[in-house]
């Protein structure tokens, strides 16, 4: 039984990547988001942490990488998030396919199973992307980049889980983490959870044959699920470990606090915290414009710094 308050919907999503101008470029320039903030992994602090999302930075629209300019590109496969998909309003595909034609990104559309439109891409690390019109999505807009709220990406739609063990995901997904099954075609498997919605699904994929994922660039490192603090990130914890899955103790990020763990087909996933947020440490309109370390990294700026590769944001400003 899963305890209340429910689950809140995706909170972020991190992949890891190659070039990080390449990186900006695209997820700013091309899908219109908002770096909201540029870090470093603070386990391995000799490499970026990027966020985008809306123009607000807020939860439910952060899509984070850690850049790797010299790894080797990764295989998409069972125990990854496949795809990572945006919600856009309805009426706005025509723009986004102008768009994209106008940046020589290829795309194609299509009606998925759940007779939605979808504009499916791939980003520079051949991560695949879709934009999907959405008529069941209730959050306001925070457009950026000059884009119109009535075309603007207003957050997440869901994620494709690609599972080594699909119905054993499926069932821990509503009988332990609260989420209902709402489409099911045999191949496809959608979920929601809380008030339900774009930015609350996930879908799971059975296709028999895949192999395993392989690591690298162009890949989903994780997928999180957002909760409302520490309090009930604990209790989310407690189940998760009766549940009998491994999952750790709750870890400072500062922006978020976090619990990780891996669901039964291997997909690692993470509860972050609401709060504190993007704000955490710079004010709203400069979110994105400065290298920010962690208070128990700042004293090795200039060593960390002088590894980071040099990127320029869309503002302007030459990090590192």
């Amino acid at each position: 039984m899963a305890p209340q308050p429910e689950l809140l919907g995706i909170h972020h999503i991190t992949a890891m990547c190659g070039d990080p101008q390449a990186n900006v470029d695209f997820y700013c320039r091309v899908l219109g988001l908002r770096l909201v903030k540029v870090t470093i992994n603070y386990d391995d602090p000799g490499t970026y942490h990027l966020y985008y999302g809306d123009g607000l930075g807020r939860p439910g629209s952060l899509f984070t990488t850690f850049p790797w300019p010299s790894s080797y590109r990764g295989t998409p496969g069972l125990g990854q998030v496949e795809t990572v998909a945006y919600s856009v309003p309805r009426g706005a595909q025509g723009f986004w396919k102008e768009r994209l034609t106008t940046k020589g990104i290829p795309f194609s559309a299509n009606l998925n199973a759940l007779n939605e439109s979808v504009l499916s891409l791939t980003d520079p690390d051949g991560m695949s992307v879709e934009i999907i019109e959405s008529a069941y999505d209730g959050r306001s807009a925070a457009a950026w980049d000059g884009l119109g709220d009535d075309v603007a990406i207003r957050g997440f739609h869901s994620a494709a889980l690609a599972s080594a063990r699909p119905n054993e995901s499926a069932i821990f997904l509503t009988d332990t983490l609260g989420f209902r099954e709402i489409y099911n075609d045999g191949e496809t498997i959608r979920f929601e959870v809380g008030e339900g919605g774009a930015g609350t699904f996930i879908d799971i994929i059975d296709r028999p044959g895949r192999d395993f994922g392989r690591m690298g660039g162009g890949t989903v490192h994780h997928i999180a699920f957002r909760t409302e603090n520490d309090q009930v990130s604990e209790n989310w914890r407690q189940v998760i470990s009766a549940n009998g899955r491994q999952v750790t103790p709750i870890v400072e990020r500062n922006y978020f606090r976090s619990v990780y763990f891996r669901e039964p087909g291997g997909v690692l996933y993470e509860l972050a915290t609401d709060p504190p947020g993007m704000t955490y440490n710079e004010p709203l309109e400069e979110l994105g414009t400065s290298l920010m370390l962690p208070p128990w990294l700042e004293e090795r700026r200039e060593e960390i710094e002088s590894v980071l590769p040099t990127f320029t944001s869309p503002t302007g400003v030459r990090f590192p």
